[in-house]
């Protein structure tokens, strides 16, 4: 492992990630073969990250961020157990108007992939166990002070850690956001997600179905089954009222299967949860800025989005992508990490697409979490309309595919060097 170089108790180092999960910890991967020295600090020890029991949660991650994780070594990691997205279904409720993307209308790749919580753990904590980064946890930022040359970080631990930008990649509920004095826009939706693995008896042949139904998106999403070929399993998103969330989540196993049956219907056969259920609160917050003086914002803590299309994650490696290109790009030229004009390319380059994202998400969650006749007959003549416009329905299919708009090298399966 390489070391930054040291002053008595001190570290230096070019670049700081605070957080250690899948967005800050992919920062780290991106950043770990090239010039720039890093340093990660988590609360969380690695070992008992990976240790953790399959957790029933996953991601639906984009094909141009399988690009990125390809591009930075983890994606051989994950490729095996990853199930691919071949087609997405998306309807509203019971009606008979629906939306089908296959894949092999934009070309020969899938869409995207579903990756499981704990196959990315273990995927990135083995790619960074073979980097030069530096990784302090469990530990954590007691202080961290910026000045006008470097970031200082004092951690739990006595270690000092001086860079030239400090990371903030720790979360919705970020303690570095709040500290740099950024602020934050938020509101709740007053839903709840609950998310679940299924085993079921019939195969989904790699098709994901979104429905729209008047208490929020249900998704069923495709898993890979004990053998790469027995695709059997899903991974379930639900979204309901709050109370009527927690309700569910009391069930026992038996009456929880069947409220999950009865919104399925009878297409994947019999069903059985696999591993724990998880509820989560709803809501939509991003911060006021991406950046601050020798700080800049990824993943959560800078935007956080209704599950809606699965794009939390994927706005989150989007900005890995952008942020590993542009601290590249500046160290090849020479320029200061953590200057401002070096954050002010980042910051621009995302705030479009992610203000885009977010407004989208909102939006979709607002138009179809209800069942107002005259809203759900026009929503339903919208998507039968798309469907029958292939030209206009690829756009939407690219989009999801994460493959438009002013794509990081990474993203377009470049190296980042």
């Amino acid at each position: 492992m390489k070391h930054g170089a040291r002053s008595d108790d001190r570290i230096d180092v070019d670049v700081l990630i605070i957080g250690g999960g899948f967005v800050g910890s992919t920062l780290a991967a991106a950043l770990a073969e090239t010039a720039i020295r890093v340093a990660m600090v988590d609360t969380q020890d690695p070992a008992a990250a990976i240790d953790a029991e399959f957790d029933g949660r996953s991601f639906a991650v984009s094909l141009s961020n399988t690009r990125l994780l390809e591009g930075i070594d983890i994606w051989p990691l994950l490729a095996p157990r990853a199930a691919p997205i071949l087609d997405i279904r998306i309807s509203d409720g019971p009606s008979l108007f629906f939306l089908h993307y296959d894949h092999t209308e934009t070309g020969d790749d899938p869409m995207g992939f579903m990756v499981e919580n704990h196959n990315l753990r273990r995927a990135l904590h083995s790619r960074l166990s073979d980097s030069a980064t530096m990784t302090f946890a469990p530990d954590k930022v007691e202080k961290l002070e910026r000045g006008q040359g470097f970031v200082t970080a004092q951690l739990r631990s006595g270690q000092t850690i001086r860079a030239r930008l400090a990371v903030g990649a720790d979360g919705r509920f970020s303690q570095t956001r709040t500290e740099a004095g950024v602020g934050v826009t938020q509101w709740p939706y007053k839903q709840s997600g609950i998310v679940c693995t299924l085993r079921h008896e019939r195969r989904h042949d790699c098709v994901a179905h979104e429905r729209f139904l008047p208490a929020g998106p249900f998704a069923i999403l495709p898993l890979h089954g004990e053998g790469l070929e027995d695709a059997n399993r899903a991974s379930i998103v639900w979204t309901e009222p709050g109370d009527v969330a927690q309700a569910m989540m009391d069930l026992d196993e038996t009456e929880f299967c069947g409220e999950l049956q009865n919104r399925i219907g009878g297409f994947l056969g019999e069903i059985v949860t696999t591993g724990p259920r998880y509820i989560f609160p709803l809501g939509l917050q991003f911060a006021e800025t991406m950046t601050a003086p020798r700080l800049a914002l990824v993943g959560d803590a800078a935007h956080a989005m209704h599950p809606i299309a699965g794009q939390g994650l994927n706005m989150g490696l989007r900005d890995v992508a952008a942020l590993a290109e542009v601290l590249v790009d500046a160290r090849r030229l020479g320029q200061d990490l953590g200057s401002a004009v070096v954050l002010e390319r980042f910051s621009r380059w995302r705030r479009f697409d992610n203000t885009v994202m977010l407004a989208a998400t909102d939006g979709l969650n607002r138009l179809f979490s209800n069942d107002i006749a005259p809203v759900r007959l026009a929503r339903d003549l919208g998507l039968a309309t798309v469907n029958k416009l292939p030209p206009l329905k690829r756009v939407f299919m690219r989009h999801a595919m994460g493959v438009v708009g002013e794509l990081p090298r990474l993203l377009r399966g470049e190296s980042l060097l």
